[in-house]
């Protein structure tokens, strides 16, 4: 169901009567009828002298007082609280909530039903009836399905009391608003099959010698200071000198994803999390992005076009760190300037990894100005929404591995169509 309920039209006449009734009136319809039927008993006995009539008239009024004082007396409620699992949510996925509402029974056969309150962007139904004989530390569950990302509010718990006689009932608002961070989908993207080799990765990690590593030995020639206990008696046999082992360190290659956030090129809805369809799927792309290349052995850093980080570096083959920067692309939204074309400095002075850019439109003048990015490139990967065929078949032949960015796209195919070879086939 949808979260938030919506405010009711104003209306007149009967309606406007009966909204009382509706909203916190304390009588049931049961109770109600028997107001009326017990207050017609007294009146018409004294019109025709019959004095039973007003002993079931005040029999009636009494009950419904009494049912109605139970309700005040006889049931305690106290603080409540919520827990998730998993602790944070996700887009897409189903998370399930605890509540823990501290109670002392009522009378037997008493009913009350709960609702908790959910936001615009999550979908559930938080509704149920307590259990009977529900006493101490009542635990109530249901589901709820995010749709929009960010953090949102749920609750408050409300709890609706009604009587053993269904005469009257009570309605309570239990706690306040609890906070849920709702984190990016991150969708399972297919590997770079095509580039162990040109690419890097886990499969072809590069090295340099540094100091004391612990595993891959190699010898040098004896230098005067050396320790005699790192001498490699068989090298030095081998060549007719003293040689020592030096130790070779691995040094994990690593790859780049940027985020535009510029205000420019996305809707203005996209200044709040969650609400733009076409920025959402950039977000997913990144952290979806960021996911695959920290399989792939890459020590993966998240940036704006102005160069900010937008999350904490996931070091390679860490599923927590992608879960962190998750976390931390929870609430980004666009804005700040337009400076797209200004990313290649990033790259001016080194040979750098996988690069994955996903923005939103897409100009040829943009595609001109990102081109001196790809000879600096093991794979410059290209996405975006908004922009036409010409300028995708503009930015293949410049080198980017260019591919549309679409919420009514899988991310998946779209990120295979953008890395493999011969992406001159990708689909508009």
């Amino acid at each position: 169901m949808s979260g938030r309920p919506t405010r009711p039209a104003t209306s007149t006449g009967p309606a406007r009567l009966l909204a009382p009734l509706r909203r916190g009136w304390p009588l049931t319809l049961r109770g109600g009828g028997a107001v009326v039927l017990g207050t017609g008993a007294i009146v018409l006995a004294h019109a025709v002298d019959v004095a039973e009539l007003v002993y079931v008239g005040v029999l009636l009024l009494v009950t419904v007082v009494l049912a109605w004082v139970s309700l005040w007396f006889v049931h305690r409620y106290g603080e409540v609280s919520r827990s998730f699992a998993p602790d944070v949510a996700a887009v897409g996925r189903e998370s399930v909530v605890t509540v823990h509402v501290s109670a002392r029974a009522g009378l037997p056969g008493a009913l009350a039903r709960w609702s908790d309150i959910l936001p615009e962007g999550i979908d559930g139904d938080a509704t149920g009836v307590v259990p009977a004989g529900s006493a101490g530390r009542m635990r109530l569950t249901y589901r709820l399905r995010p749709a929009q990302r960010g953090i949102r509010e749920i609750g408050p718990f409300h709890l609706t009391i009604t009587d053993p006689f269904g005469f009257a009932r009570r309605r309570l608002r239990l706690g306040s608003t609890e906070p849920v961070t709702v984190t990016p989908a991150v969708v399972a993207l297919p590997p770079l099959a095509e580039y162990p080799g040109e690419a890097g990765g886990s499969l072809h990690t590069a090295t340099h010698q540094l100091g004391e590593g612990a595993d891959n030995l190699i010898p040098r020639a004896y230098e005067p200071g050396d320790s005699m206990r790192r001498i490699n008696w068989r090298a030095s046999a081998h060549h007719d000198e003293l040689m020592v082992r030096q130790e070779e360190q691995e040094s994990t290659p690593e790859a780049t994803v940027v985020l535009d956030r510029a205000a420019a090129r996305w809707s203005a809805d996209a200044s709040r999390p969650g609400v733009d369809a076409a920025f959402e799927a950039a977000v997913s792309a990144a952290v979806s992005a960021s996911a695959r290349l920290a399989r792939e052995g890459y020590d993966v850093t998240v940036l704006d076009t102005e160069g900010a980080l937008l999350g904490a570096p996931v070091p390679a083959g860490d599923t927590v760190a992608v879960e962190q920067l998750s976390l931390d692309l929870a609430t980004v939204v666009a804005g700040g300037e337009d400076r797209l074309p200004l990313v290649p400095r990033f790259f001016a002075a080194t040979v750098a990894g996988p690069v994955v850019i996903v923005t939103a439109r897409v100009t040829p003048g943009d595609v001109t100005a990102l081109s001196p990015l790809v000879g600096h490139s093991a794979l410059p990967v290209l996405w975006a929404a908004d922009t036409t065929a010409d300028v995708f078949a503009r930015a293949r032949d410049a080198g980017w591995r260019a591919a549309p960015l679409s919420p009514d796209r899988d991310l998946a195919d779209t990120w295979q169509l953008a890395t493999e070879r011969g992406t001159t086939r990708a689909a508009f």
